[in-house]
């Protein structure tokens, strides 16, 4: 008789999803590179990124389209399942059995017939939208993978809907269970709307997580890093609401203004107020006395940039998010509209050189 190999599925031992709710995670290559669509419009057109010896090609087909940054919640949902099993001391596989609510519930959605079809829809993307880097690949090499290598409806004995199995791909996979390669993110990340927001938000948390002072991104870099289809003014223009409305949970955005005339983007991690106030043991709150309490005040009004301080230096980002001048994307050259005065303020920058 013929012998057959064995599948992949049949060869990995199956996950069972934790119940609960525990801390999200998310994969650091994710959260620096464009990988994802950001916007819900149907995208075939690829995204082409190149920064030093990093490079990027993420291809879509027309029936389903580019994976989305919303369909990106399955790959945080998967990345916080593995870490927390590990951190248990259970035996993790790339093989992940859920049932759509538990899913769903975890990254913050409905749970009604409408968003279990979209939940498919965004296994679909993910397993037909194909990537090929060399992030974590020897010298001149590049891995091609999918975010799901495949995935299906599972039955029981009586055949009534019994979840759902995916697989995971070994890139992603190596990463999660790097510890250095992962970060825990505010679980109001799942509320942000926007597409861009949520890119900014995960682009930020990367390069915030020891930068006290915060950090300055090249407004042009960024739109290259982005992967974005829009134009640089509309681009320019998104950033510029954003900066207004400050959505992203954690931390305060804002412009600066070189001499030059470059414009930035900086960010700095939101100082946590307090009121006078502290629990004393019995029902009412009573005053403490103190200046300090346990409790959580309201944050300062956004600043203008009156700050004298000098921003320390960035020691702890990868070299390679910081090249803008090797970026294989082509440039607009339109100017970024920014209204506002230049700022004495420095700090560790991306897009600056080396």
């Amino acid at each position: 008789m013929r012998s057959y190999p064995l599948s992949e599925r049949m060869q990995l031992e199956r996950f069972q999803a934790l119940p609960g709710s525990f801390v999200p995670r998310d994969a650091q290559d994710l959260m620096s590179y464009p990988f994802f669509s950001l916007s819900k419009s149907h995208r075939t057109t690829p995204i082409n990124f190149t920064a030093g010896a990093i490079s990027i090609r993420v291809e879509a087909v027309p029936d389903h389209g580019m994976a989305t940054i919303w369909d990106a919640d399955i790959l945080i949902w998967a990345a916080s399942q593995i870490v927390q099993a590990r951190d248990q001391g259970l035996r993790t596989s790339r093989l992940m059995a859920a049932t759509p609510y538990e899913i769903l519930t975890f990254v913050g959605r409905g749970t009604s017939l409408r968003d279990y079809l979209r939940l498919k829809a965004a296994l679909d993307r993910l397993q037909s939208t194909t990537v090929a880097t060399t992030i974590r690949q020897p010298e001149g090499r590049r891995h091609r993978f999918s975010w799901i290598n495949e995935w299906q409806e599972r039955t029981d004995m009586r055949t009534r809907p019994a979840g759902i199995e995916l697989i995971l791909p070994d890139w992603f996979y190596r990463a999660v269970m790097d510890d250095a390669l992962i970060l825990t993110i505010d679980r109001a990340y799942f509320g942000l709307t926007g597409g861009l927001d949520r890119w900014l938000y995960r682009l930020v948390r990367k390069h915030g997580g020891r930068q006290r002072s915060g950090w300055r991104f090249d407004i042009r870099h960024l739109h290259l890093k982005s992967g974005s289809l829009s134009p640089f003014k509309r681009f320019a223009f998104e950033l510029r609401d954003i900066v207004r409305r400050q959505p992203l949970p954690g931390y305060t955005l804002f412009t600066e203004v070189e001499i030059s005339g470059r414009v930035l983007l900086a960010f700095e991690p939101v100082a946590r107020q307090v009121n006078g106030l502290v629990p004393s043991g019995t029902q009412p709150i009573v005053p403490s006395g103190t200046a300090d309490s346990c409790y959580r005040g309201p944050d300062k009004p956004l600043s203008r940039c009156d700050h004298t301080r000098i921003s320390a230096p960035n020691l702890d980002s990868n070299t390679e998010s910081n090249l803008s001048s090797r970026a294989g994307v082509g440039r607009n050259q339109n100017q970024f509209d920014f209204d506002l005065p230049a700022s004495p303020r420095q700090g560790p920058r991306e897009g600056d050189r080396s």
